[in-house]
């Protein structure tokens, strides 16, 4: 319910904020929601870091190319902060990003945008809005894809990852994540036996092309998001290249 609540919100105050667009504009490459981590884990340091990873990122010429690229040349985005059971967070309502003008004017209202306390880490609930905001968005692309980053796994979600997971894969959305790890944050709480992104890998993503990106700390996070936003744009293949929490596994 607090969900639903959040996305007819979220659709009221975009209609505001961002009048219907001619209709030659209403159709892109890819809509794309980011779903970030705002949990009490995220301390003002790294919340920041990781805003600003996303605001410098999307403006880079290597995602504007990516974004080029495509058969309109334009993608669609949407910020969504998760936390708090049963009340993600739509920061930044779907965007239209073509060029660097946009890039960096929807770069600039998210470094503007206030933050507001999460709680725990519902992951769950915070991919369920992404699909329903994705379902009733007002722009029609070719691909759905939603981002997930978090430096931990699904505690208390009212849906459980797997099943929002699941259901944004059979309605043709693909749930890619970005695995931050934290110093002696190996294991995820003692509560799976298994690295974050192992754990990701498991119960997270989804999907065609789905994978998991790692960033081995916050200070790492832009270069991380850098390199995933721009495969998930131009829809890369998976390379030879294993992250380095991967190839560890694989000595072990």
């Amino acid at each position: 319910m607090h969900i639903r609540l959040w996305l007819a919100l979220a659709l009221i105050l975009g209609a505001i904020a961002h009048p219907r667009l001619p209709a030659a504009a209403q159709e892109v490459d890819l809509l794309l929601a980011l779903c970030v981590d705002g949990s009490g884990s995220i301390d003002e340091e790294e919340f920041q870091l990781q805003r600003g990873g996303y605001a410098r990122a999307l403006a880079d010429p290597r995602v504007l190319n990516a974004i080029r690229s495509g058969h309109t040349g334009a993608i669609a985005v949407a910020y969504i902060e998760w936390g708090t059971p049963g009340a993600p967070r739509p920061v930044l309502d779907w965007t239209i990003i073509k060029d660097a003008a946009s890039a960096q004017a929807w770069g600039d209202a998210l470094l503007r945008s206030q933050r507001q306390p999460q709680s725990y880490n519902a992951i769950g609930d915070a991919l369920d809005l992404a699909t329903m905001m994705i379902k009733a968005a007002p722009i029609k692309a070719e691909r759905a894809v939603i981002d997930l980053s978090g430096d931990g796994p699904d505690l208390r979600s009212h849906k459980p990852a797997r099943v929002a997971r699941d259901q944004a894969v059979a309605a043709g959305i693909t749930v890619n994540a970005l695995a931050i790890f934290k110093p002696g944050s190996g294991n995820v709480g003692g509560l799976y036996g298994q690295s974050l992104d192992q754990y990701y890998e498991r119960d997270v993503i989804g999907g065609p092309g789905a994978f998991v990106q790692v960033a081995e700390d916050f200070k790492s996070f832009g270069d991380a998001i850098l390199q995933k936003l721009v495969r998930e744009i131009a829809f890369a293949p998976a390379t030879e290249s294993k992250t380095k929490a991967a190839a560890n596994r694989e000595q072990q």
